[in-house]
């Protein structure tokens, strides 16, 4: 057998058990016998040829036929016995036989509910008969009429007096009532206040009259046999969502008590780890290897993780949980998220790592792609940079994890950031000189560590002039720019103090071979 053949059988089978588990639930109860809108009883085993159901609707028709009858006399309807089955009969109609099987199947003598049936079916003739009797009729059709003359009356004075009254209140609000402001704000001036006022009253007239029209028409349908069911059907309108909406409240009693435990259960966990994140964060409490700045955002992943767990132990307690619809918003807000966030949560994922690699803390003067500035901010996202022209750069966590980051801070404090500038020289020019007007320059610029020698590198010798690298320490990384603009404002002074002028010369000369470029040597 395949899969696809097993798998049909299975849901026909489930589909055979629904369906006798239904029908059993029908034969116990029984098909009921109905006259004139009201259940006289339940009809639930075979007779002959007849089933359950076609005996019950025969009843049924029999009965309310009876009302029909203007002659009607109760002791007319009369139980006939034999040996096999007892008879409800009137005038020589039979109006149900009732079996052994039927009287076992309300453990009752057979007679006994015959005479019970007989009471029933006789008492619900005389009650419709009673009902649809022309002098009753008549008298519930001036009780209806002047129910409606009341209803009329009151709608009348309602409108009357409301509209008086919101005249009045308007006077008496136009001097107590000032503008709604929110700061600075005005929400809602005097005029539109008194207006939103008054659409309020008059909306509350609407809703009395509604109310005095919906409990009048139950009443005065009811007061008829033929519209009975018209103001039985208007009352439960309100009555069964009302009545289901307590019921359930009812019900959800002990899963809101669980709901309930549940949360604070989770509350005092988390409670317990923010305080143990607060602890380390503050240093008071140490543990190899984790370091102080991790303790607020690992906090706040364990935080994310069990409130996500909470709402998982939680979600099947929730009244509609297992609903399709539950289930379907469920599953959309699940796909707007997956496919509306990836983004999001790739620059969240870096954020995570960011944060358990280091690269710098909040403060530090950082280097990331082409932006240099100072770290303002680091969240989940983005990491936000303010640079020395007060310009806040907003970058993506995934950007900075997949690109080269610069620190000039973690190491400066310590052992000093080295900034480096290059000039080109000419050969003429000996590089004692300009070793020692370079670093001269350099420990006469503030900000450069004087207890560090800075020093000189010669970095290349090209055709016609010689690099020169000036290396110097700072540990003030956050002004290196002010730094560099005055170590740049030393070099150029000292240079023309000494004469030497800053040049990278650039030869087009036709030689004989013998002259030379190199520097005369002094003894």
């Amino acid at each position: 057998m395949s899969i696809k053949s097993l798998f049909t059988f299975l849901c026909l089978l489930s589909l055979q058990c629904v369906l006798y588990a239904q029908e059993t639930k029908i034969d116990l109860k029984g098909y009921p016998v109905i006259a004139h809108q009201d259940t006289l009883f339940h009809v639930k085993n075979r007779l002959g040829s007849l089933s359950a159901s076609e005996r019950a609707e025969r009843t049924s028709e029999k009965v309310t036929r009876l009302a029909e009858d203007l002659l009607f006399v109760a002791d007319s309807v009369k139980i006939v016995d034999d040996s096999l089955v007892t008879d409800l009969v009137y005038k020589g109609n039979i109006l149900i036989s009732l079996s052994k099987a039927d009287a076992d199947s309300v453990r009752m003598d057979k007679s006994v509910l015959a005479k019970t049936y007989q009471q029933i079916i006789v008492k619900n003739v005389k009650e419709y008969k009673s009902e649809t009797d022309v002098v009753v009729l008549l008298k519930r059709a001036g009780l209806g009429l002047l129910i409606l003359l009341v209803l009329g009356a009151a709608i009348f004075y309602l409108n009357k007096y409301s509209n008086r009254f919101r005249a009045w209140i308007s006077v008496k609000l136009q001097k107590r009532i000032g503008n709604i402001k929110i700061k600075d704000y005005e929400l809602i001036n005097k005029r539109s206040e008194l207006l939103l006022i008054g659409r309020l009253l008059n909306l509350l007239k609407f809703l009395l009259i509604f109310l005095l029209i919906y409990i009048t028409l139950p009443l005065v349908f009811r007061l008829f046999p033929w519209t009975k069911p018209w103001g039985d059907s208007l009352i439960n309108f309100v009555l069964n969502p009302l009545k289901n909406i307590f019921s359930a409240m009812i019900n959800f009693i002990p899963n809101l008590i669980t709901i309930v435990i549940i949360f604070f259960v989770f509350h005092y966990i988390k409670k317990a780890i923010k305080f143990l994140a607060e602890e380390i964060e503050t240093e008071k409490l140490k543990i190899n290897g984790f370091y102080s700045d991790w303790a607020k955002p690992t906090y706040n992943i364990v935080r994310i993780v069990l409130n996500a767990f909470m709402l998982v132990v939680i979600w099947p307690f929730i009244p509609g949980s297992n609903s399709e619809i539950f289930k379907g918003v469920s599953v959309f807000l699940g796909l707007l998220i997956s496919f509306g966030s990836s983004s999001a949560i790739s620059n969240g994922v870096a954020g995570m790592v960011i944060t358990y690699m280091r690269p710098f803390k909040i403060g530090d003067v950082v280097k990331i792609g082409d932006t240099t500035g100072a770290v303002l901010e680091k969240s989940l996202l983005v990491t936000r940079l303010k640079t020395i022209k007060n310009e806040i750069i907003t970058i993506p966590n995934s950007a900075i994890l997949n690109g080269n980051t610069v620190n000039y801070t973690s190491l400066s404090v310590n052992e000093g950031l080295i900034i480096h500038t290059t000039l080109t020289l000419g050969y003429d020019i000996p590089w004692q000189t300009i070793h020692s007007l370079l670093i001269n320059a350099a420990l006469a610029t503030d900000g450069v560590i004087k207890e560090k020698q800075p020093f000189v590198l010669q970095t290349s010798l090209d055709d016609w002039y010689v690099s020169y690298q000036l290396n110097a320490y700072v540990d003030k990384p956050e002004i290196m720019a002010l730094i560099y603009s005055e170590l740049h404002k030393n070099i150029h002074e000292a240079f023309n103090e000494a004469g030497v002028e800053i040049m990278s010369p650039h030869y087009q000369a036709i030689r004989d071979g013998n002259a030379s470029t190199l520097p005369n040597q002094t003894s």
